[in-house]
């Protein structure tokens, strides 16, 4: 069978504008030459910069802004696309390839309702009337198993959750019939018990509709679900690339075999130890609204360790952290730190608690100010909480970027000029300049690629062990919280369902909601879906 999507020997140059330098071309992917069939997967993994979004956005032959695709061919129904002019392109776009985006939230129009963004593009190509089309979308919400699919597609992108609204979106590119659908990190964003059942949805309506996929994703235990071929990417180069099983138990080369072994932290849970935080039966809720989003909330985190606190989207863990930081005033309960009650509201605290009660955030990129240095960023802190100055501050500075393993020649770059990585670790240099007891890390390698967010959490040991300080970490990720954490928390609608120490809470019998949690974080095993699809129908059927 002739392969659907043939691309031979791809290259891609971009041309990079590093503030006051001058402009500099390189190669984003060099030589690379892959081929999909029809009705099969091929998976894209490698860290953060190895080219997976630029050789899936190739089988458009788009590139963003400044990328210009400069040698090879893409094949795509035996003919070259990158020969086609301007019109021929947007005739391919949306009828024969179509693309799944990460972050569904912003692909959508707020302002139109789902059907109408659904069926657009098989109207604006012709491809089917209004009425076949709404009929189709339709069926691909049932098959997408969204709630009431005759009506599901009324209503607008805020009111659906962020696991349906990537449905949609899957239902959107399926929705004109194309050859090809591009997947970029679908499932990225979502909690585990959400993309479990998104990644079931896309597997079935990829079986289903026959369509080609390019799955492209940092997680290799997701794509081993989905992908019946994988290519590993590095730096813009072919890594390794064959059938799903061959790489995911015998890889054969050391950054496959890294890939595969990541998230191998041991991390003994500390003793029990007097709380540095203590949250006592917090209740809270949001201003101008009449519900409860914590509901009596009681948690301990011990001097010097690591409260993991875990849920689904919703579940009201980063609600916790803004409770705790005066963000979110409680209306009932105390919050006491470090020996003394803080006050409800942000405006309360005195400036020991603001220092000593510091936060890490998801999205480094938000975090910082584009236009500051590094050794600026950092170096606030210093000014605001110690009067810090000159040479005093430069040298602390220093320190502060030896301590996360950054070095010199940083201190005068700016955000632009690091790797997602690199953001994240002067995040966490800026939080340590206040010399704080306790910092609350919010998701704080949920954006990373495995292999930098493993030395996320290895950085983020050695710098408790050194300082002592305890950690408040918000996460979905169960693996992530075997490496790090020393108690657990697990919250579900605002209320905490289990807690204590690590080997307890992740220690049979578990209720409901623990064991649904646990059972839904992928594991690197073929066939791993499939057997826990199955298992949940026959417990659902009272076998």
């Amino acid at each position: 069978m002739a392969d659907l999507l043939d691309i031979r020997n791809l290259r891609i140059e971009a041309t990079s504008y590093p503030p006051g330098e001058k402009p500099r071309d390189g190669v984003l992917v060099d030589d690379v030459s892959v081929s999909v069939a029809k009705g099969k997967v091929l998976g894209l993994i490698g860290e953060s910069g190895a080219g997976k979004s630029t050789i899936g956005l190739s089988a458009m032959a788009y590139g963003r802004g400044g990328v210009r695709l400069t040698g090879g061919e893409i094949l795509l129904n035996g003919r070259n696309i990158r020969g086609l002019g301007a019109a021929g392109l947007r005739a391919l776009r949306g009828r024969e390839v179509t693309y799944v985006a990460q972050s569904a939230a912003a692909a959508f129009n707020p302002a139109k309702r789902l059907l109408e963004q659904v069926i657009e593009t098989s109207l604006s190509h012709g491809i089917m009337g209004r009425d076949e089309a709404e009929k189709r979308a339709v069926m691909l919400f049932g098959k997408l198993g969204l709630p009431n699919p005759e009506t599901f597609g009324n209503r607008y992108p805020h009111q659906v959750s962020g696991g349906q609204l990537q449905r949609a979106m899957t239902a959107m590119a399926l929705c004109p019939k194309p050859d090809l659908v591009i997947f970029d990190e679908p499932t990225t964003a979502l909690d585990v018990t959400t993309q479990i059942d998104v990644l079931a949805a896309i597997k079935e309506a990829i079986r289903d509709t026959g369509v080609a996929a390019l799955y492209i994703t940092h997680d290799l235990a997701v794509v081993a679900q989905v992908a019946d071929d994988i290519l590993v990417l590095r730096h813009g180069k072919k890594v390794e690339y064959g059938p799903v099983g061959q790489i995911i138990n015998a890889p054969q080369e050391a950054y496959t075999q890294a890939l595969v072994s990541v998230r191998s932290i041991d991390h003994e849970e500390k003793a029990e130890a007097p709380p540095v935080l203590s949250v006592q039966n917090v209740t809270a809720r949001y201003r101008g609204t009449n519900f409860d989003v914590l509901k009596n909330v009681t948690v301990d985190l011990p001097a010097g360790q690591t409260l993991a606190v875990v849920g689904e989207s919703g579940s009201g863990k980063s609600t916790l952290a803004r409770a705790i930081t005066g963000l979110l005033p409680v209306s009932q309960g105390r919050i006491t730190f470090a020996g003394r009650e803080l006050g409800r509201e942000l405006k309360d605290r005195s400036r020991d608690d603001l220092r000593e009660l510091q936060m890490i955030y998801q999205m480094a990129d938000v975090a910082m100010n584009p236009r500051q240095t590094v050794g600026t960023i950092i170096g606030r802190p210093l000014e605001f909480y110690f009067g810090l100055g000159g040479e005093e501050k430069r040298r602390r500075v220093q320190d502060l970027l030896d301590q996360i393993e950054m070095g010199k020649g940083f201190a005068d770059r700016y955000p632009a000029e690091l790797s997602g990585g690199q953001k994240q670790r002067v995040c966490i240099a800026r939080a340590l300049a206040a010399k704080p007891k306790l910092i609350i890390c919010d998701e704080v390698t949920s954006a990373l690629d495995p292999l930098v967010a493993d030395g996320i959490l290895k950085l983020l040991l050695n710098l408790q062990a050194q300082e002592g300080v305890a950690y408040l970490f918000i996460t979905h990720d169960l693996a992530t919280v075997r490496a790090i954490a020393d108690r657990i928390a697990v919250m579900y609608r605002g209320q905490v369902v289990r807690y204590g120490g690590k080997t307890d809470v992740l220690t049979p019998p578990f209720d409901d909601y623990t064991d649904l949690l646990l059972s839904s974080v992928p594991e690197m095993e073929l066939g791993w879906l499939e057997d826990v699809l199955a298992r949940r129908r026959m417990e659902s059927a009272g076998n």
